[in-house]
């Protein structure tokens, strides 16, 4: 395989797949894609993606044999034949395109990143939006998607001075990343603008709006817009 796996027992029904060391999109997407294939060879395999690696949570019975080795060692011979021809990137996953109001009362933030970017805040939106992202992961809080993918001259520190409260739906940048907070919750991240969609509800058969290994896209509204999408109307 181009790219070396490494093997973890976390537990006894837990096995780690590490694919790096290092936040990069190229490795990120590999666990994506192994996620698909995992997923189409075993269902019922529960599969949790992060940056540079993959949990895998299975049942130690079905993976016990008559000869020697362990479950583990049984599940990852079995895991390494499956993903021998892995592809770079998952071949099927989401598309999805998320609304963003930018700046203002929306995006406090978006004047300082145009500040240490040294671009205007048109700039900052254009390429906000101009790029594809892809869920490398689901943390923080249920349903807060860490996207990779930012223009590298968007990249900007956290602020100093984190907030007690973030409005769910912002969207943020942080460092090399943007993400969007799914609810009101503290955060540090720079906050250059607000989506009305809804991305967690646990009342729902799925709660989470993004999942990881999707691939999003954002585009601008302006406030009426946003009103009209936050109560349901279509603009």
């Amino acid at each position: 395989m181009p790219l070396a796996i490494q093997f973890e027992a976390m537990a006894e029904d837990a096995l780690l797949l590490r694919f790096g060391s290092t936040i990069d999109s190229a490795i990120n997407a590999r666990v994506h894609a192994a996620v698909s294939c995992l997923r189409q060879r075993w269902p019922t395999l529960e599969c949790v993606p992060a940056y540079a690696s993959l949990l895998l949570r299975f049942d130690p019975e079905q993976w016990q044999r008559p000869d020697e080795g362990t479950p583990h060692q049984h599940m990852g011979d079995a895991v390494l034949e499956a993903l021998t021809d892995l592809p770079l990137a998952p071949t099927n996953s989401r598309l999805i395109e998320i609304p963003v109001c930018y700046g203002d009362t929306d995006g406090p933030d978006l004047a300082e990143v145009a500040a240490i970017t040294k671009l205007t805040t048109d700039e900052v939106i254009a390429r906000h939006c101009a790029a594809e992202y892809r869920v490398a992961m689901l943390g923080f809080a249920p349903g807060f998607p860490y996207l990779l993918g930012l223009d590298p001259s968007l990249a900007v520190p956290r602020r100093t001075d984190p907030r007690q409260r973030v409005a769910a739906g912002s969207v943020a940048i942080g460092g090399n990343q943007t993400g969007i907070y799914p609810d009101e919750l503290p955060g540090g991240w720079q906050l250059i603008g607000r989506t009305p969609l809804r991305l967690f509800d646990a009342a729902t058969d799925t709660p989470s709006l993004l999942t990881a290994g999707d691939r999003v896209r954002f585009h601008a509204i302006d406030q009426p817009t946003y009103r009209q999408l936050a109560t349901g109307h279509a603009p």
